[in-house]
């Protein structure tokens, strides 16, 4: 799946850009002549990814508030972000800890905020429009078994696309999130490969399927491109009708 939209002479940071989602609207913004900042931790993958696609690879760990302070020191303005960072630490409720719920909400929620907050700061300097998508989850909007601190915290995210949106609405900054469904990255397709967890799974979605990276990937760039200008505030699924039921 190509997306056609035309970013030439827009910048983009993309965060969870070595692999999955991040990767997959690395590729589809650079094709689309963006100029792409991706950030991730993994050096290997982003260096790999640059010279694939031509973006500029950033070293970053978004749960680390003063290396998200040291990296924005010396970068310029974005014309758009995508917060893609994202963890799972799949757990029962009942076996849910303090350590592995602040870790989950440090990366999906608090690291987005505050990536988002050094963005939209050099949008409104810059007096620039501009674009911020958050990619958050279905499990979001529906309960999942073993998903407490995962659904939290991409329900706190699509709390925070709102808020941004009210806040940064003035300053013509547009802001939503992407909620999709199991996205089909090597680690999804390993931890959804037993057909006991995988065909339950697939039968709650009346399309019968799973998402690629880039069915994902492709409403992001429309959401940050100028044909969703009057778009704001939207928490997107791509779910192939799961939270329709």
């Amino acid at each position: 799946m190509n997306a056609t939209f035309d970013f030439s002479g827009r910048s983009i940071l993309v965060t969870g850009a070595s692999s999955g989602i991040g990767r997959a609207t690395v590729e589809a913004l650079c094709a689309s002549g963006a100029s792409v900042v991706a950030a991730a931790r993994n050096v290997k993958e982003l260096a790999r990814l640059a010279e694939e696609t031509g973006c500029e690879p950033l070293t970053l760990d978004v749960s680390d508030e003063a290396a998200i302070d040291d990296a924005f020191a010396s970068l310029g303005t974005f014309d758009g972000l995508v917060n893609c960072a994202g963890i799972a630490l799949l757990e029962r409720a009942v076996d849910t800890t303090a350590a592995s719920f602040d870790c989950v909400m440090a990366v999906n929620t608090r690291g987005a905020v505050l990536v988002a907050k050094h963005v939209a700061r050099g949008m409104i300097e810059a007096k620039r429009a501009g674009s911020i998508v958050n990619v958050s989850s279905q499990a979001a909007l529906v309960a999942l078994d073993d998903h407490l601190s995962y659904s939290a915290s991409k329900a706190a995210l699509d709390a925070v696309t709102r808020a941004l949106c009210i806040e940064l609405g003035p300053c013509g900054i547009r802001v939503n999130s992407v909620n999709p469904t199991v996205t089909l990255t090597p680690m999804a397709v390993l931890a959804w490969s037993d057909p006991a967890k995988r065909d339950p799974a697939l039968a709650a979605i009346p399309l019968r399927r799973f998402a690629e990276s880039a069915e994902v990937a492709a409403p992001i760039l429309f959401l940050l491109s100028d044909a969703a200008s009057m778009i704001s505030g939207v928490c997107l699924p791509i779910d192939g009708g799961y939270t329709a039921r």
